[in-house]
């Protein structure tokens, strides 16, 4: 086959040629744009899974349709740390200010939205910055008082004023939300809170981890009924047929069955891996349709490649303890073991290991579906901590 013409895109964040199994999702979000069209305000939206499922993909999506109906959209990535703080409020700075003024340009809107680009960058030097220094008698302008809750509603309402008459809204996508600091996300959830009850065209909508629900239920409890909650989970068998089938025969290929099927089963239904396979197959098959031997040396590939980039990128940043722990975990065979199966495993107790067992959390390395219980965040890992030699 044509590598120049490989359609597969194996990477976060890349759109597949063909995104199949998530019209659930595309429709709901859909609805939203239309009633905000008609100024008639629906609730934000969360994307929760594990890695490799496809949110970032389908964040991108939305934002793009949003775009697309004259939302003014700006996204960014939330990062974990105290550095990450600092990095992520500068770049939300950023991107609203630099959004604004392509948002002026692309609709012709200087007169309503060059103010607005004002107000942004007064509040850019705040948030990305740290505490303000409030001089005693002097005046300060909107939106730049160096409280964070107090200047993001002001800027919300600022900007949702001038977009609700035009049947605009104001969109802020986040990936990675369960990474957002606190009081960021706090603020955020308060002022979307407050655009509910006094109708301003303002939505959050994030992706993130599957602790991401309860993360946000945890930082203001009314977080339980402000977004519509999605959970983005492996496509079913059909879907991820599609997947690999619907691109390789636009360019005039196909697969034999057997070769789909094989595909199919060792993708598990994850995009991402989806990804990995298809493209391998391309690059190495002699011909159409591709053959079970073509399949069978394509896993073989693509395994390697996910071993060599996407399960080690969380392997590596862990410290020596906490790979103990999630070869523990790996060593109980199970999705969801107990906590305290995984301590004995390691010599300890459930409470001997917990320190452990939250920092691994906060690196998003694993995440407890229920109390007790912890499982990976990347599927897969398990089978990929057993095939390393000293697992």
């Amino acid at each position: 086959m044509d590598l120049e013409l490989n359609p597969f895109k194996p990477g976060s964040g890349l759109r597949p040629p063909a995104l199949e199994g998530r019209d659930k999702q595309l429709a709901a979000f859909d609805l939203l744009v239309a009633r905000s069209k008609r100024r008639n305000y629906d609730r934000g939206m969360i994307l929760s899974g594990l890695r490799g499922v496809g949110k970032t993909t389908l964040l991108n999506t939305l934002a793009g349709h949003a775009d697309r109906h004259e939302w003014l959209t700006i996204g960014i990535e939330a990062r974990p740390n105290v550095s990450g703080t600092a990095a992520v409020r500068a770049k939300f700075s950023q991107e609203l200010t630099v959004g604004l003024r392509r948002y002026s340009r692309k609709h012709k809107l200087q007169q309503v939205v060059d103010p607005l680009i004002d107000l942004a960058r007064g509040f850019s030097l705040k948030v990305g910055l740290g505490p303000a220094t409030v001089k005693v008698g002097a005046a300060q302008p909107a939106a730049a008082s160096g409280d964070i809750d107090l200047d993001i509603e002001e800027l919300v309402e600022a900007i949702a004023g001038a977009l609700k008459p035009r049947g605009g809204a104001f969109g802020l996508f986040i990936d990675e939300m369960q990474d957002l600091d606190t009081d960021l996300l706090s603020a955020l959830l308060a002022v979307q809170h407050r655009a509910s009850q006094r109708e301003w065209p303002f939505f959050l909508i994030g992706a993130g981890l599957p602790n991401l629900p309860a993360t946000l239920a945890e930082n203001r409890s009314y977080a339980e009924r402000q977004f519509l909650y999605n959970t983005i989970g492996p496509l079913d068998r059909e879907a991820a047929a599609d997947a690999l089938r619907i691109p390789v025969r636009r360019h005039g290929g196909d697969f034999t069955e057997e070769a789909l099927a094989l595909l199919v089963t060792a993708s598990g239904g994850y995009p991402y891996f989806l990804q990995e396979y298809g493209k391998a197959i391309w690059t190495l098959a002699p011909d159409t349709p591709f053959q079970l031997e073509d399949a069978e040396l394509a896993v073989e590939v693509g395994r390697s490649h996910l071993d060599e980039g996407f399960f080690p990128s969380r392997w590596d940043r862990s410290t020596e303890r906490e790979r103990r722990y999630l070869v523990a975990i790996a060593a109980t065979g199970e999705d969801t073991p107990r906590s305290g199966k995984v301590a004995e495993l390691m010599g300890s107790t459930s409470s001997g290991v917990s320190d452990v067992r939250d920092s691994a959390i906060r690196k998003g390395l694993i995440w407890a579906p229920e109390h007790g219980r912890i499982a990976f965040t990347v599927p897969g890992m398990a089978d990929f901590i057993r095939r390393q030699p000293t697992a």
